[in-house]
């Protein structure tokens, strides 16, 4: 690649990423004025912030971004890091196939569904698959499809349809009911009011994630989220039927704001005639005031923010105009405002819905409003405006001053494209629907009223009614978008959710929590950066400067690339970027050792930098691409943290690749150039472990005796002793729990064990004042109810600490049957990334025995690591736990010890490519193979090892037992590289060379020209 394009590219990320981080520091500066503007009153700084959501705080000339736009590009902190709630939700899929078959009382359905629950707690196998296989194993002589061929799914299933039939209809309600539950529960917390919620389906899961950052009102959440789905059909008023309202709202205000009066004052009877009267009387002149501040708009939707930026007699006069801008458009014959027909009667900017609720709610306004209105909001902003949102105008008529019609008659509903190829919804109704559709449709045709679609008092469309509709069997048009009849069509047939979610994990972190998490990972890492440069130059002499200058490169590059992923930094996260400094000199590490080998033949300068760069190419790439594959299978297997410590992990050896090859031998070529002198040692270092000569073949027996000792020790450990699960693997509860005092761990398990009747687990949680108290109390129960029961009798057992006040600082809560399934991707993770890496290295390398080899190291450093932690839990003063943060760790450890590995055998490959290779002894190349790249190996691990002790120490409590694992696991990855692997290759060939000789390669050839 040519030096220009070099800086080309070097010049576009550096730029781009700069663009990506730009909107966090915007970001972070109005949050900044925001809290010093609320002096640590937290909703008056939630309100400043709403007020500037549409406003301009980032101008780049050629493009502008309100606060709301800016924050959606940010780079988010994760819950671990801001604090808040993280809940997963579970569609209950038995509920749904006992409800879409009408609650049968067949004593073989019901086992053959009650037995498939039970089994489905302990495999992967869907529970539709298992239903249907217990279903038929009883022998029942009912076709299965005899139980769903009932009226609604008349037109999908009928009493002969087979059992496949019945099978993948299944499959497709549920997918359905996880995709609606999807949509009902992102438009719930987008009223909520979190910033940046991370909502998404797990994939192949009947399981949604939800993560809110700093919500701390748990109760509210909880019941937000599990509450049921409510579709409702409505009436409309038309906006001329309206504005007077809305006039004696505003004039009413404008009363009672000026003259003081308490909230719960109620104008009389007689006063509010009186005002009615007189705001009908000042309707046209209102109406043109009105449109005189709409700048000849057709609509408040496209205004820009003048209603907002009125002057104080505005808002004196008209306090409710001032934030809803009737619906109203400028007659282009007369130039009047007049009043826009349908069921919109105003607009407001988002900021604005919160007091425009307020006001709507005094107990003044609300005697004002027939008993029989709803003003209710749209669902999101129309006609692509992001700040404005509509307020219609529900007419209440049915049973009880409530809906015409429930969305539980719905059948069906897809969206589609009429003969126009415009984007429409079809909707289909039961009997008993159709026949109300009719009735509702004629009058409203009649009227040329609008029947509004409404789910959890939010109006998602409110069509207008041409003619009157008689099988139920409707179309719905309008200004639709593709995405709109996408959502409309799932929230038609949310009315008709045949199931309910339920939370079956749950973590909340408390801010504190995550304030200390945050100082412990930014000192990591910052320590962790001064670590690796002073090594490097301590080690390269000017070189390290240049491999120095590339890691700084690579951070910034890493950070950029993360924040335009619109990624969430999370503490294993920062974990992944500190573990990335440390790896980020390997690939410079190779090049200065091939640099420095080079140099020692007696070649210039200018060529050592050029072999130099060519012959680590191999090593480079193949010790990463192992690594990032690690990443990948991390990335699809976790979830949460995890994912988040995947990510950064497979970014950080993409851009540390970009950095060390590119960025470096720019520096190197600018050196060249000005005649500057590159060195790549000092004196002391320029001898460390050249011309090494160890016999490792020769002496390979004794380290396979000490493995073979180890791995016996850990197998018995784990065996044995066992482990200490985490939470996440083995289900229940676990809290964080801070006291005032030092606090005595034993004292507080024994409280909480007479308190919960069954074994508590309590260990000190970093200092002595702290504990980390997990329980299976109530495991089988995800209720509400369970979690106060629990809870209640934790702070009864904590409380028994006399003289000692505590605090909850975060909670956690995983179901058993979400245990066993993270338990069992975490074992399919490990045993894949084994298969994938020996599956690299046999395609690289062509002989199995290189995978073999690999394959034994690795299995050999996951045993022993493993058997540390069981050995070790309990005597050492912090967690070590089994969890997804080990099953991380562990999985770093694999890719690493492979990405030792694979320099060897790429060096062992080279060798053997040479003339003559076959003449001198396999064993003898072999430990060439591992002398020639004892520096290399000794030096990366070494700077791996400085991030990671600094990461241990400084990282916090959070991820102490990670860091350990990880570090104790670089340890083990360096010997087995050494020690095993390549020795294993001369083993597993009988001491044969796997190269062949020119002369097997010549009888090869000519037997095939040989007729």
């Amino acid at each position: 690649m040519s030096k220009g394009l070099i800086k080309f590219l070097v010049i576009v990320v550096s730029l781009a990423c700069l663009y990506s981080l730009s909107f966090t520091f915007v970001t972070r500066k109005v949050e900044k004025d925001a809290a010093e503007y609320a002096n640590g009153d937290m909703a008056k700084e939630k309100a400043y912030l709403d007020s500037i959501a549409g406003e301009e705080v980032y101008n780049l000339g050629i493009a502008k971004f309100t606060y709301r736009e800016a924050k959606a590009n940010e780079l988010a902190l994760g819950l671990d890091l801001k604090g808040g709630m993280n809940v997963t939700m579970e569609i209950s899929l038995n509920e749904l196939i006992t409800n879409l078959a009408n609650k049968p009382k067949d004593a073989n359905f019901n086992k053959a569904l009650e037995t498939a629950v039970a089994k489905s707690k302990t495999t992967n196998t869907s529970l539709i698959d298992l239903f249907l296989n217990e279903y038929k194993a009883t022998g029942a002589s009912a076709p299965i499809a005899s139980f769903f061929a009932t009226k609604d799914n008349a037109n999908v299933i009928t009493g002969a349809s087979s059992e496949n039939d019945v099978r993948t209809w299944l499959k497709r309600e549920a997918d359905n009911a996880i995709q609606n539950s999807y949509k009902v529960l992102r438009t719930r917390i987008d009223k909520f009011g979190v910033a940046s919620p991370n909502i998404q389906i797990q994939q192949g899961t009947n399981r949604i994630l939800i993560e809110l950052p700093g919500v701390n009102d748990e109760e509210r959440v909880r019941k937000l989220l599990q509450g049921s789905a409510k579709l409702e059909f409505y009436e409309t008023y038309n906006n001329a039927q309206i504005f007077s309202l809305l006039e004696n709202i505003n004039t009413t205000l404008a009363t009672t704001l000026k003259s003081n009066k308490a909230v719960a004052n109620v104008p009389s009877d007689s006063t509010t005639a009186t005002v009615a009267a007189d705001t009908t009387k000042k309707e046209e002149n209102l109406l043109a005031k009105l449109g005189a501040n709409k700048a000849g708009s057709d609509s408040a939707k496209t205004t820009d923010s003048a209603a907002a930026k009125v002057d104080q007699a505005a808002l004196a006069n008209n306090p409710l105009f001032a934030v809803l801008s009737p619906s109203i458009y400028s007659d282009p014959n007369t130039g009047q405002q007049q009043l826009i027909p349908g069921a919109v009667v105003g607009h407001a900017n988002l900021k604005d819905t919160a007091k425009i609720n307020a006001y709507l709610a005094r107990p003044e306004i609300k005697s004002i409003i027939p008993g029989n209105l709803k003003l209710l909001w749209a669902v999101k902003p129309e006609n692509n405006n992001k700040d404005f949102l509509s307020l219609y105008a529900i007419k209440a008529s049915g049973a009880e001053n409530g809906p015409v019609m429930t969305g539980d008659v719905i059948t069906d509903a897809t969206d589609g494209f009429d003969q126009q190829n415009t984007p429409i919804v079809s909707m289909q109704m039961n009997a008993s629907g159709a026949q109300q559709w009719r009735r509702i449709t004629a009058q409203a045709a009649q009227n040329r009223d609008a029947i509004a679609i409404v789910l959890d008092n939010v109006v998602y469309s409110a069509p207008g009614v041409n003619e009157e509709i008689p099988n139920g069997n409707s179309q719905i048009s309008g200004n639709f978008t593709i995405e709109d009849t996408k959502d409309l069509a799932n929230v038609l047939k949310a009315g008709r959710l045949p199931t309910t979610a339920k939370i079956v994990e749950e973590a909340i972190v408390g801010p504190s929590l995550g304030q200390v998490a945050i100082d412990s990972g930014v000192n990591s890492a910052i320590i962790g950066i001064i670590v690796v440069m002073a090594f490097m130059i301590a080690y390269y002499n000017r070189a390290g400067i240049a491999a120095n200058i590339a890691v700084i490169f690579n951070v910034f590059f890493l950070m950029g690339v993360l924040a335009s992923l619109n990624a969430v930094l999370t503490l294993p996260g920062i974990a992944g970027i500190v573990l990335t400094m440390g790896t980020a000199v390997d690939a410079n590490v190779l090049i200065y050792e091939r640099m420095r080998e080079e140099q020692a033949m007696g070649k210039s300068i200018r060529q050592v930098v050029a072999d130099g760069y060519k012959h680590a190419m191999p090593s480079i790439l193949d010790s990463q691409i192992t690594t990032f594959l690690v990443g990948l299978i991390l990335f699809f297997t976790g979830s949460g943290p995890i994912q988040g410590f995947a990510t950064t992990l497979m970014i950080g050896i993409i851009t540390s690749l970009f950095t060390a090859i590119f960025i470096t031998r720019l520096i190197f070529e600018y050196m060249l150039e000005k005649d500057i002198k590159i060195t790549l040692s000092f004196p002391w270092s320029n001898h460390t472990l050249k011309n090494a000569n160890f016999q490792f073949i020769k002496k390979r027996k004794v380290a396979y005796i000490a493995s073979l000792i180890a791995v016996v020790i850990s197998i018995g450990a784990i065996l044995t002793k066992g482990f200490s699960y985490g939470v996440d693997f083995q289900g229940g509860r676990t809290y964080t729990v801070r006291f005032d005092n030092g606090v005595n761990a034993e004292e507080v398990r024994n409280n909480l064990d007479n308190i919960f009747g069954t074994t508590t687990e309590v260990k000190t949680f970093g200092n002595e004042n702290q504990l980390r108290v997990t329980t299976s109390y109530q495991i089988e129960e995800t209720s509400d109810a369970a979690d106060q029961e629990v809870l209640s009798k934790l702070n009864e057992g904590l409380s028994k600490v006399q003289g000692n006040k505590y605090e909850i600082l975060s909670q956690q809560k995983v179901g058993p049957t979400i245990a066993s399934d993270i338990r069992d991707r975490a074992i399919y993770a490990a045993i894949l990334s084994i298969i994938v890496i020996a599956a690299y290295i046999l395609i690289r390398f062509h002989k199995w025995q290189y995978s073999a080899g690999a394959a034994i190291a690795t299995i050999h450093d996951a045993i022993i690591l493993m058997g540390l932690f069981s050995i070790l839990d309990g005597i050492v003063p912090f967690s070590l736990d089994i969890d997804q943060h080990f099953v991380a760790a562990i999985l770093t450890v694999l890719g690493y010890s492979v990405n030792d590995t694979v320099v060897v055998f790429d060096r062992l490959r080279e060798y053997l490519k040479k003339p003559n290779a076959h003449q001198e002894e396999m064993g003898t190349t072999i430990n060439k193979a591992i002398n020639s790249t004892l520096s290399r190996t000794v030096i990366t691990s070494l700077t791996v090892i400085f991030v990671l002790a600094v990461l241990f120490v400084f990282g916090g409590e959070v991820i102490r037992g990670f860091s350990f694992a990880i570090l104790v696991g670089i340890v083990v990855a360096t010997y087995s590289s050494i020690f095993l692997a390549a020795p294993a290759i001369y083993d597993l060939s009988g001491g044969k060379h796997l190269a062949e000789s020119a002369e097997d390669k010549a009888k090869k050839a000519a037997k095939v020209v040989t007729p």
